[in-house]
Formats: structure tokens, C-alpha cells, sequence
């Protein structure tokens, strides 16, 4: 059967565009509470810069370890939604909730207990370590409020309810802008904390982002019907899938983070300078993914809900559109970037020699973009959402061991020129988009993951 470029369905545009607006824009302001972090901590100089940047490496490394918790709620809460079961959601919600408490709670105790030991991986230079561990022992509290406030949001969206992750966002970014004015720099007689001030302004404003998401879901929310005693149900097996539908996307974010890790300490062989280019260029790179990524977070739950509604040849419609609208919004994004980038770092205080590299890896953003939003978001929207979530952790542990950090060391090891190691560190992002169109079109990745689906498939087998 031939599917059009773009499917006649206007309930597909119009859903797409009502789930991804807020999510876009809650991914964008989330991940702006860094940004902030970083743009502030600027005017202090590249050394605290530095600091920070590495710092929040391991709060990447605890979200991407999350986002394999609320991966797998919400695909297995929005098939679940697609059957009308929000007694499952709930048992969903509850076991997710407590995994992630328990993640939270284990990376808190690491970084607490080796600050300097972690962070000597990504740098050598001693000042900014003094930095980082100032920024890390005094960041690492708010791992917990994370990951607890993130699984409630991946609830919410299970069930098509996006608004209030991004109300809980603003009012984060608010709060830490503004801790951050005060704290960092000394204001309204409070004294100057530089990096311990803006740390401390993230820790402030998660808490309050976790108390207002609970207050959210246990008392305004009508869809989900959860309350405070169902924070205490039983899986009643849901675990095991979640278990099972996690593990991969866990696995493929584990993969990224030892592929961000590596690429940190690479950097970091490289030089100071290197590693200031590449926290503002990856800042400013990330910031704009992540509202691309609020597409594709709105096209896995329509994917996870058609998939779980059985709907399969709608489905196939969707996917061909799906790849069209990415490939448009990855060249859109690519043009933005690159009209912007002489502003961004015209903020930050820079001897000539970084702002030259920092130039230059934008230069390889600008286009690296394009392959990004294509096959990043299809992958994850599609694929992933629809059932195969294996899949992005064999296409990514290929790519990341077989030919990003390969070819990145060796680019070290010949001295190459800094923008031809980062080059190397983008270049699956190109690759990957000639993967993502043959497996995306062969359509096999839809797979109904919910226990009823399951035992019907098991009892035609």
C-alpha cells in the first residue's frame, strides 16, 4: 500500500502540535536552568566556566539513567492509554516513582563521596576541578527531586496531559535565575557564592519543582486518578515490563552518556579552551534540540497510543509524514543556529583563542543539526515509541564504539586540529540518518507492548 508525504489525517497535525508546543517548550526551559547556569557563571571567566560544565556532566549522566525510567512509563503508559487502562498507568507510575527515588538517591551518595575522583575524568587542570567540585557537592542534592519530579511529568504525558510539566519548568527557571542573580553575584546582602551560589540555585529551585508537581498529580489531576496512597500500589508484574521495556532505553542512554563522558575527557586532553568551546557550543546546540525533541516526545505518545490502539496502517501514514516534518524542522534549526552563534558568544568573556574554536565547533553544529533532528527524533518517536526499543541501543553502540570515539582518538593522537576531533565526536549524526531511513520504512518496529496484547499474541502463537 502507498501512504502520501502527508497523510490527509488532520487529527495527526492538530494532536502533534497540541502535545508538542508545551513539551517543546518545557524541554527548552528545563534545559535552560543549565544554560542559565552556564551564560551567568560566564562573566566570572573561562575557569569557572569550565567548572560548571563538568560539573553538570554528571547530571547528565543521572538524567539519561532517568530518562530510561520515563522512557518506558511513557511508552508502556501512552499503549496503555490507547486501551483506556489508567489502572495500569497507576501501578506504572507508582513502581517508576520509586526506581527513580532510588536512582536519585544513588548518584547523590557517588558524587558525594568522589567529587574530585569523578570529575578528574573530564579535566586535569586543578583549578578547574576546585571549581567543579565546589559546583558537584552542593548540585548532587537535587538528583533526587529530578528524577522523582521527571517520572511525574513522563505520567502525565503517558496520558496526554503536557501542560503542566511545562508550568513546573517556567516556574523552575524563574526561581533559578533569579536565586542565580542573587546568589552568584552577591545581591540583596546576600554574599557572592559564585559556583557554589548557582548550585545552589538549582537545588532550590528542584525542590520546588517536585513539591508542586506532587501537589499536581495527587490533587488537580482528573485524567490519571492518582493520589497519595497510590504511591504505595503493587506492580502486580508491571515491573517486569517496565523492567523490560526500560533496560534498552536505559542501555542506549548509558551508551550516549559513556559517549558524552569520553567525549568530555577528549576535549579535555585537548585544552581549556577547548573544553569552554565546547560547553557554550553544545549549550546552545542542546538548548535547541531540546525543543526539537518536544516533537518528538509529542510523536511518541501518538505512536505509543496508536501502536496500542492496534491501529497499525494509520501508523505507517504517520511515519512517512513524520520523517518529512524532521528532515524540514532539522534544516530550519541548522539556518537559526548558525544566524545566532556570532551573538551567543559575543555574551561570554573570552580570550581570542577560544572564541576562534568555539566559532568553529558551531560551524560543525550548524551542520551536524541537520542529520540530529532527523534521525534522533524519528528513531525516538517512531521506533522506540512503537514498540522496538532495542534498537537504538544496537544502533548506538555500534556507532559510538565503532566510529565516533575510534576516530576521535585517533584524530588526538595525529594532533589534529580541535575542530577536527569534535568533527569526529558529530559524525554519527550524519551516519545514522542513512540507518534510520531503511529501518523507519520497513515499518516492522510496531509492537504492542501492553500484558493484554501480549498474552492474546501468546495464546495465537
Amino acid at each position: 500500500m502507498k501512504y502520501p508525504l502527508f497523510t490527509k489525517d488532520r487529527s495527526f497535525y492538530r494532536t502533534l502540535v497540541i502535545l508538542a508546543i508545551p513539551i517543546a517548550l518545557q524541554n527548552f526551559i528545563s534545559y535552560g536552568v543549565n544554560f542559565m547556569d552556564n551564560l551567568m557563571i560566564g562573566k566570572l571567566g573561562e575557569t569557572d566556566i569550565a567548572g560548571v560544565y563538568i560539573g553538570n556532566q554528571f547530571q547528565t549522566v543521572v538524567q539519561l539513567m532517568v530518562n530510561g525510567i520515563t522512557g518506558s512509563l511513557t511508552i508502556l503508559g501512552a499503549q496503555y492509554w490507547g486501551k483506556g487502562d489508567t489502572r495500569s498507568i497507576r501501578r506504572l507510575t507508582a513502581v517508576s516513582v520509586r526506581c527513580a527515588l532510588v536512582l536519585g538517591l544513588f548518584f547523590t551518595l557517588i558524587a558525594l563521596a568522589l567529587p574530585r575522583p569523578i570529575l578528574s575524568f573530564f579535566s586535569d587542570d586543578p583549578l578547574v576541578l576546585d571549581s567543579g567540585v565546589k559546583y558537584l557537592t552542593i548540585v548532587c542534592w537535587s538528583y533526587i527531586f529530578f528524577c522523582y519530579s521527571m517520572t511525574l511529568v513522563a505520567s502525565m504525558q503517558a496520558v496526554e496531559q503536557v501542560k503542566i510539566g511545562l508550568y513546573i519548568t517556567i516556574l523552575a527557571l524563574f526561581t533559578n535565575v533569579g536565586l542565580n542573580y542573587v546568589l552568584i553575584f552577591g545581591k540583596l546582602g546576600f554574599p557572592a557564592m559564585g559556583v557554589r551560589g548557582a548550585a545552589l540555585a538549582t537545588l532550590i529551585s528542584r525542590i520546588i519543582e517536585a513539591g508542586v508537581m506532587t501537589a499536581y498529580v495527587t490533587l488537580a489531576d482528573k485524567k490519571l486518578g492518582f493520589r497519595i496512597k497510590s504511591f504505595f500500589l503493587n506492580g502486580e508484574g508491571l515491573f517486569r515490563d517496565l523492567v523490560r521495556c526500560g533496560a534498552p532505553i536505559m542501555g542506549a542512554w548509558i551508551v550516549w552518556a559513556i559517549n558524552n563522558l569520553a567525549a568530555t575527557a577528549i576535549m579535555g586532553r585537548v585544552g581549556t579552551e577547548a573544553v569552554s568551546a565546547v560547553s557554550i557550543a553544545n549549550n546552545l546546540s542542546q538548548l535547541l534540540f531540546m525543543a526539537v525533541l518536544g516533537l518528538a516526545a509529542a510523536l511518541g505518545i501518538i505512536t505509543s497510543k496508536t501502536v496500542g490502539a492496534g491501529e497499525y496502517e494509520k501508523m505507517k501514514g504517520y511515519a512517512i509524514t513524520a520523517q518529512i516534518i524532521f528532515l524540514i524542522v532539522g534544516i530550519v534549526v541548522a539556518a537559526f543556529f548558525y544566524l545566532i552563534k556570532d551573538t551567543v558568544i559575543g555574551f561570554y568573556n573570552l580570550t581570542e583563542v577560544t572564541r576562534e574554536i568555539t566559532d568553529q565547533f558551531m560551524i560543525v553544529l550548524v551542520v551536524a543539526q541537520v542529520g540530529r533532528c532527523y534521525q534522533a527524533t524519528c528513531l525516538q518517536g517512531l521506533v522506540r515509541a512503537g514498540g522496538d526499543t532495542s534498537f537504538m541501543l544496537k544502533n548506538d553502540s555500534i556507532f559510538v564504539f565503532g566510529v565516533v570515539l575510534p576516530s576521535a582518538l585517533i584524530a588526538l593522537h595525529l594532533n589534529a586540529p580541535a575542530w577536527v576531533i569534535y568533527a569526529c565526536l558529530q559524525s554519527d549524526q550524519i551516519l545514522k540518518c542513512f540507518v534510520a531511513v531503511v529501518k523507519i520504512n520497513r515499518f516492522k518496529w510496531m509492537k504492542n507492548l501492553t500484558r493484554s496484547a501480549i498474552a492474546e499474541e501468546a495464546v495465537r502463537d
